[in-house]
């Protein structure tokens, strides 16, 4: 025991036997831990890639991901309330609501470009109640969205479309007839969004309502924000763009309104706290890292 207290005096920590042997053993488990949901991870992704899908999913807990074939995640739950965001880049592709009248939210509608796990889609017309159409190019992703990640069935509110997103939205069913427009289109591997062409973001302009938004998902190891932003402002102008600060996934977040909005704190303030208080979003969080594009 008096080797114990030498190393201890000799480490200038103020502990005694006791805590000290107690510290020891919390790292040595925290290590043990670690290394055992490593393996844990490793035989997921090792089964999704030898389970021939092309789209899987995978529970951690209260947890469900989406992959498609793939380690990154495409989309995820929380099992206990599945019609709930949990990601923060997905609760920040809400943050158009600041700007409408909350008490008319349900005589909106709102289009989603990707599916994912259905995140979005299951908010605005589970929560919000709003006229909801998703566009998703695969058809194992809807299959799968409706068997394990709480989608609801097809109704009047509802509509589920298969098709390319690049083409769907360049029918004239859809032209000045969203008010809220969510973009989240990647691949397998995330690299890159799909779609993020000048020519793209200008189709996606013309789906919108006079007091219309479109929220943008920017994210990938091969992706070039820079660029992204350049084309969203050449289409929207940049009085019209906002953008987040990126989270700490280094997903960013950008706003695109028909029309311009004036960067008044009080209204967007008072607006945030009744979102929080009808809804599961974190809705004052936004105001501080939320604000319009500075253009030269």
């Amino acid at each position: 025991m008096n080797s114990f207290n030498d190393l201890i005096s000799n480490l200038g920590l103020e502990l005694s036997s006791f805590e000290f042997v107690g510290g020891l053993i919390a790292c040595v488990f925290a290590v043990l831990m670690g290394a055992f949901l490593a393996r844990k991870q490793a035989r997921t992704f090792g089964d999704l890639k030898q389970s021939g899908s092309s789209v899987n999913f995978a529970d951690y807990g209260d947890m469900r991901y989406l992959h498609l074939g793939s380690p990154w995640v495409q989309g995820s739950i929380k099992i206990s309330k599945p019609f709930d965001i949990h990601l923060d880049y997905v609760q920040r592709m809400m943050a158009w609501m600041l700007f409408v009248d909350l008490s008319q939210i349900k005589s909106l509608r709102a289009m989603q470009l990707g599916l994912g796990a259905g995140a979005l889609t299951k908010f605005c017309h589970h929560h919000l109640g709003m006229t909801t159409t998703a566009v998703e190019l695969n058809p194992e992703v809807i299959s799968t969205c409706k068997q394990w990640f709480n989608l609801p069935d097809e109704d009047d509110r509802l509509q589920i479309v298969l098709g390319d997103a690049s083409q769907v939205i360049q029918q004239n069913t859809w032209q000045q007839n969203i008010d809220v427009l969510q973009v989240d289109l990647y691949d397998h591997e995330a690299a890159r969004p799909v779609l993020d062409s000048e020519n793209f973001y200008q189709d996606c302009r013309q789906l919108l309502t006079v007091q219309g938004c479109m929220a943008v998902n920017l994210y990938g190891r091969e992706s070039n924000f820079e660029q992204s932003l350049k084309n969203i402002t050449r289409v929207f102008g940049g009085d019209c763009v906002w953008a987040f600060k990126p989270t700490k996934a280094g997903n960013t977040i950008v706003l695109a309104f028909l029309k311009p909005h004036k960067f008044d704190i009080a209204a967007i303030s008072a607006n945030a706290k009744k979102i929080e208080t009808l809804w599961p979003l974190p809705a004052t969080q936004w105001v501080k890292i939320f604000a319009p594009v500075q253009t030269s």
